[in-house]
């Protein structure tokens, strides 16, 4: 139900128009003045706000800075070209003179809602694509980061086979997305497929397709995913879980650029750019022969890898505060913000799910928050956040003797960072994360995955 404020220094003007507005489903607050209404909550708190122009004291037009993005529907007994263009310039969505028609009220909310509604979805589309693409910002400044950023721009415009490992929920098919983008084949289709999600017994027939009779309950011929993606990409996700059976089939289809249906006699040729991503260590899988070592050569040929979320440092944060934008556009919440302390354990959090964890987090808070703030015990976190730092590790605060700083720096880090967080070890040696890295890359002592 979308609220709007009603601000009139008459009355019978607010009550009347108050009625309108509630029997067609509108939820309505009146004031009768700019004081008034200020006084009574933020403007930018409603749908929509229709004041009258000329109110005691302030004008109507002086709640429109006020709104923020809240947009407001201006009346005006004085129906004159020039009253109307002073309220459009100073802001105003639109317009109408006293006395109005009651169907021409109602239509012109109906107008003003859905073009917010629109500049809402448009504004949530904007941040979900700058989550999406390097050129607007798969968001990340950390050295991980920067690296995969440059990588992803030379291999893009290629049809190069492209593996990118990372573990679960650290935006692999955003890569997946940022190289179809940015490759001369964006304008054809980019097929995605969880191979972890479709029954082993159907995989086969979901990416090659099959002809009518090739097997019990196939009634008719269907194309299959990767023939859906000719002349395209096909990313295939969770590629580790794929069966034995149809990885031969894929790798043929990395070799002979052909498909053949279940079923079916004749091959087909395709033009399809393979992006394959998981996070299971295939080498290991397959010397333990459950993936095919010829396939894990030929679709490694190029690999990218995703940094998990704790390792990002400040990206956390920047990350976490594109995701509350995106959350509030799309569930059309209030403006809010992150307490001190919900940053604090967002940037200390292990994050195990990783960004698909914070997302997920974020967006519960949003709903939850009955507050104009996200604190810790909203994001659910602020019980782990403790936990994590009980965890020390017992380390010697007194340099070995006859050691320079730098000595005793390459020292300490080369000691415990198999036991420590990067910003454990940075807390220990009274530093900062991004001190850390810059003294890490100085004297060449790189971090041990």
């Amino acid at each position: 139900m979308s609220s709007i404020l009603v601000v009139d220094d008459e009355q019978v003007i607010r009550s009347g128009l108050k009625r309108l507005l509630q029997r067609n489903g509108y939820e309505v607050a009146e004031a009768g003045s700019v004081d008034e209404a200020l006084a009574q909550s933020s403007p930018d708190l409603y749908d929509l706000i229709i004041s009258d122009l000329r109110l005691p004291g302030l004008p109507g037009t002086a709640l429109i800075e006020r709104a923020g993005e809240t947009p407001v529907l201006i009346m005006t007994s004085f129906a004159s070209i020039r009253s109307a263009v002073d309220a459009v310039k100073a802001g105003a969505a639109d317009y109408i003179a006293k006395p109005f028609d009651h169907d021409d009220m109602l239509i012109t909310i109906d107008r003003i809602l859905r073009e917010q509604r629109l500049r809402r979805q448009n504004r949530a589309l904007r941040a979900e694509q700058a989550l999406a693409k390097p050129d607007s910002g798969i968001i990340g400044n950390c050295p991980g980061m920067i690296e995969m950023h440059r990588r992803i721009s030379r291999v893009a415009p290629l049809n190069t086979t492209v593996l990118i490992l990372g573990e679960s929920g650290t935006g692999k098919e955003l890569v997946a997305r940022a190289l179809h983008e940015q490759s001369p084949r964006r304008d054809a289709p980019l097929i995605s497929v969880n191979c972890a999600a479709i029954p082993e017994s159907l995989i086969e027939s979901e990416l090659f397709g099959h002809e009518k009779g090739a097997f019990t309950g196939a009634q008719g011929l269907r194309k299959g995913l990767v023939e859906a993606a000719d002349g395209g990409s096909l990313f295939l996700d969770e590629i580790g879980e794929l069966p034995l059976e149809a990885q031969a089939r894929l790798l043929r289809l990395l070799q002979e650029k052909e498909v053949r249906r279940l079923g079916a006699t004749q091959t087909r040729k395709v033009d399809v750019r393979l992006i394959a991503a998981t996070h299971r260590n295939l080498k290991q899988l397959a010397s333990e022969g459950l993936f095919r070592e010829d396939l894990f050569f030929r679709l490694n040929v190029m690999e990218l890898s995703l940094p998990p979320l704790r390792d990002r440092g400040d990206d956390i944060l920047t990350i976490a505060d594109q995701l509350l934008v995106r959350t509030i556009e799309r569930v059309g919440s209030k403006p809010l913000t992150f307490t001190p302390e919900a940053r604090e354990a967002m940037a200390h959090y292990h994050w195990p799910g990783n960004i698909r964890e914070l997302e997920n987090a974020i967006e519960r808070a949003v709903i939850l928050t009955e507050t104009e703030v996200i604190t810790p015990s909203l994001l659910a976190i602020e019980s782990a956040y403790p936990t994590r730092q009980t965890q020390t590790v017992q380390v010697d605060d007194d340099p070995p003797t006859g050691l320079s700083l730098e000595d005793y720096f390459q020292h300490f880090v080369l000691e415990h960072q198999d036991q420590m967080s990067e910003t454990e070890l940075a807390q220990k040696l009274g530093i900062s994360r991004k001190t850390l890295w810059e003294r890490r890359q100085r004297l060449g002592i790189p971090r041990r995955r």
